[in-house]
Order: structure tokens, then C-alpha cells, then sequence
């Protein structure tokens, strides 16, 4: 690893400690709403201030705030807001008229429902929302299974989980079928041939609106384990005792990102994408267990 390298790594460090000391106020939307028009002003430098609006997976909770910290330093004329919260939540305020100019999405499905590029069949509304060009594969993930730390009840696979699952003596955590974790979740209990609302309706699955309240469920031993994405899994110190394949899960876990088409800053949305896929972003992506896609 280069000089520079290491030198990047010790800021993302160094800014996500401080952010975990300060807070995020000034650069979260509250309460998911779209973030309202700014006076927008120039630099000393004559620069004209912009402000960006990220929307994107709850899953990159961790590893966005060090970077947007980042950018901002080496654009200061920039000022980055960042929503975060299910892909499926995002994709739903960005069809409502949300104000948004990049959109990062832990999964195909919900970037696709607003590509006017995407199969028909996936895109219904045949929504045009997506700025043609901008959109990348920017991430892949893995999906993993997680359990208390110590593994209380003694779970070693998913094929184990199954086999339990099946006899009514286990208590699994999984997304919603709107949240990507979730989609992959369903996608594993029918590669076991299980019926999902069969196991709902005996009691032994509980649902989360999103991959972190699946981890708090699993952290806080309401659960026996979850179904959650590795770099979620870590973030939480969960223990992982098996990862699921590609066959498991139907494909990749990739995550894409573009720039909305309505977007009023263009030009910075697509610098921004390409500063999360540039060197600096895959440093900070790969020291949260990221596999970054170039």
C-alpha cells in the first residue's frame, strides 16, 4: 500500500471518530423528508456552494458519513445531506417527488422500478427517474447468517437453520420483503423449500423494516439469529457462522448508485460518484468489509 494510501485510511479513521463523537445532524435529513431549497451562495474562491442530496441504503450507515466528511473536506464548496433508510423506502420518497441527487441502492430492484432502461416487467410505472449514463455498480456485499455473540442456541449453517426453522425451535430475525436484505432472505427460504408464511405464521420469523433494525434484534438477543449483509454483521459485532452463496441468494449482492434525473446539481452528483468509485472511496468502502467494484 502506497504513502498516500495509508494516509487515507488513517482520515477515515480519524473523521468516523470524530463523527461517532459529534453526531450527524447537519448532514441527515430528519425524519426521512425531502430536504427544502438553500441560499446558495460563492466562495471565497468564487465557487458556487451546492448542496447534495444522498439517499441511500441503511446498510452504508457506517461507511458513508466517513466519506461525505471527507468529501466535503477537499470540496468545501460542497455540502453533502445524506438520508439513509431501506432501498424500498428510498426508491418510494424519490418516486413521490422527494428532492434527490444521487441514489444508492443495496440492490438492482429498486434502482430498476425507477430506470426507464430496466425490463417493463420490473419497472411498471415505467418511471423515468434515473439520469441515463450515470448509473454504476458500485459495491457487492455478501449475505450472512448472524448470531448473539457466544451463539446461545448453537446455530451452524443455513442448512441447520432450515432444518430448525422446519421443527418450530428457533427464532429468526429478516427484512421485509420491500427491503433488499429481506428479498434475499425469502430467496433463501425458497432455495430450502419453505414456506415463508407458513414459518411467519407459527411464530418463529420476526420481520424488521431494514437490515440495522435486523442486527438490533439479533445484538439485543431478541432473536436466536438474523439474516443480515456481512459489513452489517461486523459493524455490530455480531458472530457469523455462515455465508450464503450466490445459488443461496439468486445472483450478487451488488449495490448500484446514479444520479436522479431531476437533480439540480448534475455535475457535482456525477463528481460525487465519481469520487465513491474513485481511489479514495474504495479505500473506505474495503475498510468496512466492502468489496468495492471498479
Amino acid at each position: 500500500m502506497s504513502l498516500k494510501q495509508i494516509c487515507i485510511v488513517l482520515l477515515a479513521l480519524f473523521l468516523l471518530a470524530g463523527t461517532a463523537g459529534c453526531g450527524t445532524e447537519e448532514t441527515t435529513v430528519p425524519d426521512n423528508q425531502p430536504a427544502g431549497d438553500i441560499d446558495r451562495g460563492e466562495t471565497a474562491s468564487g465557487t458556487q456552494d451546492v448542496e447534495l442530496i444522498v439517499f441511500a441504503a441503511a446498510s452504508l450507515t457506517e461507511v458513508i458519513e466517513g466519506i461525505i466528511k471527507a468529501y466535503m473536506e477537499a470540496n468545501p464548496h460542497v455540502t453533502v445531506i445524506i438520508n439513509l433508510d431501506s432501498s424500498g423506502t428510498l426508491k418510494t420518497q424519490i418516486e413521490e417527488g422527494a428532492d434527490c441527487d444521487v441514489f444508492i441502492s443495496a440492490a438492482q430492484k429498486a434502482m430498476n422500478e425507477l430506470d426507464i432502461s430496466a425490463d417493463p416487467e420490473v419497472n411498471a410505472g415505467q418511471l423515468d427517474l434515473v439520469l441515463e449514463g450515470t448509473r454504476r455498480n458500485i459495491l457487492e456485499n455478501k449475505v450472512v447468517l448472524a448470531v448473539p455473540n457466544g451463539n446461545p442456541n448453537n446455530i451452524g449453517s443455513f442448512d441447520e437453520l432450515a432444518t430448525r426453522l422446519s421443527e418450530g425451535d428457533i427464532l429468526m430475525a429478516m427484512g421485509n420483503i420491500d427491503v433488499p436484505v429481506g428479498q434475499y432472505s425469502s430467496k433463501i427460504l425458497q432455495y430450502y423449500n419453505l414456506d415463508e408464511e407458513e414459518l411467519a405464521a407459527s411464530g418463529v420469523i420476526t420481520y424488521a423494516s431494514n437490515v440495522k433494525e435486523v442486527t438490533t434484534q439479533v445484538s439485543e438477543r431478541l432473536v436466536d439469529c438474523g439474516v443480515v449483509y456481512s459489513t452489517d454483521a461486523r459493524a455490530a459485532n455480531l458472530e457469523v457462522v455462515d455465508q450464503a452463496t450466490r445459488e443461496m441468494t439468486g445472483g450478487q449482492v451488488i449495490y448500484p448508485a446514479a444520479v436522479i434525473k431531476r437533480s439540480n446539481s448534475v455535475d457535482e452528483a456525477k463528481a460525487y460518484l465519481d469520487y465513491l468509485t474513485g481511489t479514495e472511496g474504495a479505500l473506505f468502502f474495503e475498510a468496512f468489509g466492502f468489496t468495492p467494484i471498479r
